[in-house]
C-alpha cells in the first residue's frame, strides 16, 4: 500500500505530516500557502508487529501511556511532532536537549537505527533496530499510541 505524504510549506517555515487525507492549513494573516502532494512509494508499518517490538525493545525503559511514569527512558506520550528533549519530569542529556530535532516519521526512523550516531552524546544505551520494517512497524505503533 502506498502513503501518500503531504509537504506543505508555509511561509514561516514547513511542516511535514504522513496521512490519507489533508487537513485544511490557515494562519492568522490569511496569507496563500503553497501545498505540494508527494506520494511516496512506501509501505506502511504495522501497529500490531509494533506493539511487539515496543514490547522486547522499547517497554523496559519506556511507557506509552498519557501520564505514564519515566522509565530509565521518558515516557513517551504526545511525543510526535515535538522537540526532542522536551517531556516535563525527564532528565534528558544536553545532547538531547539541544539537538534541535523534532520528531517526526523521518527523524524517528533514522533515529531507532542507531540512537547514538544520530545523537551524540545521548544517554540511550539501546543499540538500534537495524531491520527498516521494524522500525516502520514501531512508529505505526507509537504514532497510534502516543497520540494525545
Amino acid at each position: 500500500a502506498s502513503v501518500l505524504s503531504f509537504l506543505c510549506f508555509f511561509s514561516l517555515g514547513s511542516f511535514q505530516t504522513n496521512r490519507a487525507h489533508c487537513e485544511t492549513f490557515s494562519n492568522h494573516t490569511n496569507e496563500h500557502h503553497q501545498i505540494e502532494l508527494t506520494i511516496m512509494g512506501k509501505k506502511a508499518g504495522n501497529e500490531k508487529k509494533g506493539a511487539k517490538v515496543f514490547k522486547t525493545k522499547c517497554s523496559q525503559c519506556h511507557t506509552v501511556e498519557e501520564g505514564g511514569a519515566h522509565k530509565q527512558g521518558p515516557n513517551l506520550y504526545g511525543f510526535f511532532g515535538r522537540q526532542s528533549g522536551q517531556a516535563d519530569g525527564y532528565s534528558y542529556s544536553t545532547a538531547n536537549k539541544k539537538s534541535g530535532i523534532t520528531w517526526g516519521d523521518d527523524t524517528l526512523f533514522e533515529y531507532l537505527e542507531n540512537p547514538k550516531k544520530y545523537i551524540k552524546g545521548t544517554k540511550m544505551v539501546f543499540a538500534g533496530i537495524k531491520k527498516p520494517a521494524e522500525r516502520k512497524d514501531l512508529i505505526a505503533y507509537l504514532k497510534s499510541t502516543c497520540a494525545p
